[in-house]
């Protein structure tokens, strides 16, 4: 069976959180989920509750975090280079390995964005893979080529937003 690559993009919310509710129907379906983000480092709400379903779902959900300790709007560095090359690395072994169902790719977009991620490359090593797995890309700012390869695209676009009236995120519902 044929994975398909989904891409969830745009200036609007809601990427994460739809590429997180596909896996978790993924994994009542049985399959196997791994999830990866990119740029994060932090015990984030959706951490704290991955955290809870590994307790239950055990082998069939692995997590990590491929993000450098930052501010949230702190200068790209070599730190962050590292973690992104580590994350990509990561993919591939367990995308070659065929070890897992689905992959979520959260906030790939914009590590490509900011040159953490080669996308050319990034995609020709996806493509020359023979491979049935399902592979979600999230995050802003997703370059063509990722947009081009994609089987399903889905932009995200702001109509309204209470953080526009001053409103701060907040824990369970932004982060």
């Amino acid at each position: 069976m044929k994975g398909y690559i989904h891409n969830y993009t745009g200036p609007g919310k809601g990427k994460t959180t739809a590429a997180l509710g596909t896996a978790l129907r993924s994994l009542g379906a049985g399959k196997k989920v791994c999830i990866i983000q990119f740029l994060k480092n932090g015990n984030f709400s959706e951490i704290k509750a991955l955290s809870k379903l590994k307790e239950v779902y055990k082998d069939n959900l692995f997590y990590t975090q491929s993000g450098a300790e930052r501010e949230l709007f702190a200068e790209i560095n070599a730190k962050d280079r590292i973690a992104a090359r580590h994350g990509e690395e990561l993919f591939f072994h367990l995308l070659e390995s065929e070890a897992y169902d689905l992959f979520v790719l959260d906030e790939v977009n914009t590590a490509s964005h900011y040159d953490l991620i080669d996308p050319e490359k990034f995609m020709g090593k996806i493509k020359a893979l023979n491979r049935s797995s399902e592979i979600i890309f999230t995050g802003r700012y997703a370059p063509d080529v990722f947009t081009g390869s994609a089987d399903l695209v889905t932009v995200m676009e702001k109509k309204k937003h209470y953080a526009d009236r001053g409103v701060p995120a907040r824990e369970g519902i932004e982060f």
